[in-house]
C-alpha cells in the first residue's frame, strides 16, 4: 500500500511538472530558468502568479471532486452516484451562474463565488432530500431523484442564461469546466475549505464502510444509518461546491475517479479516501496539462493565438468514453 501511495505520489509530482511547462508563451527552458530564479518580471508574474496557482487549484479541485464522489456512491450504495448526478454540482453551477448574471459575484470576486455555489449547491441536495422522501433511505431510489434534480436544475441554468443572454461569455465557462485565470486567492479559497471537509469525509471513513455493506449491517452495529448518511452528504456537498466555486463542472471525475481510487487501494475506505484525493488530483492535474498541450499544438497548427480547450471539455469526452468502454466489455454487470 506504501509503494502505491509513492508511486501515485510521484505520478502527480510528473503530472505537476508537466503542467507548468505545457503553457503557451514561455518554453520549458524559460520556466526551469525562472524556477531557479531567473527570468524577467514579466517571465516571473507568468511563472508564479498565473502557472503555479492554477496547477494548485487543479490538485485541489480534483482531490475535493474524487472525495465527494466516493463519499456519495459509499453513502448511497450506488457506483453510478456522482456529484454530477445527485444535483450538487447542477446546483453549485446554478448558484454560480445566477449571482453572476445578478452581478453579485464574477471571476474579480472569487470569494462571492464561492458562497453563491455553496448556496446553489446546498440547495440542489436540499431539493434532492425533499423529493425523496420517505424512500430517502432507498440508494436506488435516491439516486433516480438525483437524476432528476439534475435535469431540473440544468434547465434552470439554461433559463438563467436566456434571461441574461449578455453574461454567456463569463458563464459558459462554469458549464464546462477551466482553470484558466486562477490567481492566488483562489488558492487561499479552496485550500482551507479542502482541508476541512476532506478531514470530515476521512473521520466518516468508519460509518461510510458500514454503510457500503447496507442498512441492516449498519443498523446491527449500533449506527444510525440516516444520521450518519446525512452527514456524508453535507461533507459531499461541501467539497464539491467548493471545486465548483474554484474550476465550475468538470464532467466524470466524482463518478469515476472513486472507481479507480477503490480498485487501487481497497474497499477500506480510511485508505481509499486519500488515494482518490490524489488520484483525483493528478487526474486533474494531468488533464490540465494535458489540455493546455492541446491548446499550443493547436494553435499553432491553425494560426490561433486564442484557441483554447478547456480542462473539463477533456475530462468530459475522456470520461464518457471510458464509461462506455467499461459498460461494453461488462454487459452482465448491473450498473
Amino acid at each position: 500500500m506504501t509503494r502505491r501511495f509513492t508511486a501515485l505520489a510521484a505520478l502527480a509530482v510528473i503530472c505537476a511538472a508537466a503542467e507548468v511547462v505545457a503553457g503557451r508563451g514561455m518554453s520549458p527552458g524559460v520556466v526551469w530558468d525562472v524556477l531557479n530564479g531567473g527570468g524577467d518580471a514579466t517571465e516571473r508574474h507568468i511563472v508564479f502568479q498565473l502557472r503555479l496557482p492554477r496547477l494548485l487549484v487543479a490538485l485541489g479541485a480534483g482531490a475535493c471532486l474524487a472525495v465527494a464522489g466516493l463519499v456519495l456512491q459509499s453513502a448511497l450504495r450506488n457506483p453510478l452516484a456522482g456529484p454530477e448526478v445527485t444535483g450538487v454540482t447542477p446546483g453549485a453551477v446554478l448558484g454560480a451562474v445566477t449571482a453572476t448574471a445578478l452581478g453579485l459575484a464574477g471571476w474579480d470576486s472569487p470569494l462571492a463565488v464561492v458562497l453563491a455555489a455553496c448556496a446553489g449547491g446546498c440547495a440542489g441536495a436540499a431539493l434532492l432530500w425533499l423529493l425523496a422522501g420517505r424512500g430517502r433511505g432507498d440508494p436506488a431510489q435516491t439516486a433516480v431523484h438525483g437524476v432528476l434534480v439534475s435535469s431540473v436544475l440544468g434547465g434552470l441554468t439554461a433559463m438563467v442564461l436566456l434571461v441574461e443572454p449578455g453574461e454567456l461569455g463569463s458563464v459558459v465557462q462554469w458549464l464546462v469546466g477551466t482553470t484558466e485565470g486562477r490567481v492566488w486567492e483562489h488558492w487561499h479559497l479552496l485550500w482551507p475549505w479542502a482541508l476541512l471537509w476532506g478531514t470530515a469525509a476521512w473521520l466518516l471513513a468508519g460509518p461510510l464502510t458500514l454503510l457500503r455493506c447496507g442498512d441492516d449491517i449498519a443498523l446491527a452495529a449500533g449506527l444510525s444509518a440516516r444520521r450518519a448518511r446525512t452527514l456524508a452528504l453535507i461533507c459531499a456537498v461541501a467539497l464539491t461546491a467548493g471545486a465548483v466555486a474554484a474550476v465550475g463542472a468538470l464532467g466524470f471525475i466524482g463518478l469515476l475517479v472513486p472507481h479507480l481510487a477503490v480498485a487501487v487501494f481497497g474497499a477500506d475506505l480510511r485508505r481509499s479516501l486519500p488515494g482518490a484525493a490524489l488520484t483525483g488530483a493528478v487526474v486533474v492535474c494531468g488533464a490540465d496539462a494535458t489540455a493546455q498541450l492541446s491548446s499550443r499544438l493547436l494553435a499553432t497548427a491553425l494560426d490561433s493565438g486564442r484557441l483554447t480547450v478547456p480542462v473539463g471539455a477533456l475530462t468530459a469526452c475522456l470520461g464518457a468514453a471510458l464509461l462506455l468502454l467499461v459498460v461494453r466489455r461488462t454487459p452482465s454487470r448491473t450498473f
